[in-house]
């Protein structure tokens, strides 16, 4: 997640001046509008005070026991697995990411780039699934392999006879979505069958859950500088300090007790982690600005689509993957 987040997402605002929401009460007075009548026992009363109010929602503008709800059920689900059946993650992540690249292949057709869809389908499972076997080899060769065929389906995409238009533009989208997603997805997968596969990847969920909530809080109560206006409003730099002691603190701890290891890989891990997930939500934040939406999808109840809960998740993945395979 990121610096000052929590998992209602408070950065995915669609753009930084958008007013807040306003009630009858916030509007100027309008002469063509009659006078609300009094609280006497007399008093019609207005279509306005028939309504009910709307469910407070969190900062964020997200159904917060929603967003908790949602997220603390997939949390069980997934300290379930990896305690009891470990190499089943490999499903959990093929399935999440087909669904993800579903839901961010939708958002960019419908914002004008032809993407190649089935390509991406079917070549993310590959990608995904020949790290089991083959590792990080196999996921080299099954990319590779899934750009060729990408390359080639956009260029008959109109027939053999028709030049395709935007060739170069939907190629480019379709190869940016094919690393985004499953190939760093694919890091995050292989961990499992790891020595201590299982709890290097909880070390994941872990560190990323804590530098969520650790930059949501210190955004939140000593929030005041923002670091990136123009993507995303709400994140700040107190915020990231906030990340960097909590996430910091969290693969110390995962380090220690999870892996039996030496604390300074989690000295190392935690900032370097931090960052990067940071980034790599700013990054999905840009392109939703840049597409012009709030959410990639609607899956999620106080949350969005799955990979508006994956975005800094995927950066993540590759550094505790390179990270612990390098130290452990």
């Amino acid at each position: 997640m990121s610096a000052d987040r929590h998992p209602t997402r408070p950065s995915d605002t669609m753009t930084t001046d958008s007013p807040p929401d306003r009630t009858p009460a916030d509007e100027p007075g309008d002469s063509s509008t009659p006078a609300a009548p009094s609280s006497g026992a007399g008093a019609a009363a207005t279509p306005e005070a028939k309504k009910s109010p709307e469910p407070k929602k969190s900062r964020a503008g997200r159904d917060l026991p929603a967003a908790i709800g949602v997220g603390g059920s997939l949390g069980i689900g997934i300290i379930l697995i990896l305690i009891f059946v470990p190499t089943v993650w490999y499903a959990v992540v093929a399935v999440s990411f087909a669904v993800a690249t579903w839901e961010v292949a939708k958002r960019l057709r419908d914002g004008g780039y032809d993407i190649a869809l089935w390509p991406l389908l079917v070549g993310g499972q590959a990608i995904i699934w020949s790290s089991w076997p083959w590792g990080q080899t196999g996921v080299l060769v099954a990319f590779a392999a899934t750009v060729l065929v990408a390359m080639v389906w956009k260029l008959l995409a109109q027939g053999i006879s028709n030049a395709p238009e935007n060739y170069l533009r939907n190629l480019a989208a379709t190869v940016l979505v094919l690393a985004w997603l499953p190939l760093l997805a694919s890091f995050g997968a292989h961990m499992v069958v790891q020595d201590h596969g299982a709890a290097r990847v909880a070390t994941l969920m872990v560190v990323v859950v804590c530098s969520d909530v650790g930059g949501y809080a210190a955004g939140v109560l000593f929030g005041k500088h923002p670091m990136a206006p123009a993507i995303s409003p709400k994140k700040s730099w107190e915020g990231l300090v906030g990340s960097l002691v909590v996430g910091t603190t969290g693969a110390i701890c995962c380090v220690v007790f999870l892996l039996g290891s030496h604390w300074w890989i989690g000295a190392i891990l935690g900032p370097v982690l931090v960052v990067c997930a940071t980034l790599g939500d700013l990054v999905e934040s840009q392109v939703k600005r840049d597409l012009g939406i709030k959410d990639m999808g609607s899956l999620l109840p106080g949350h969005g689509g799955i990979m508006d809960r994956l975005d800094s998740l995927l950066p993540s993945a590759l550094i505790v993957w390179a990270v612990l395979t390098a130290l452990l």
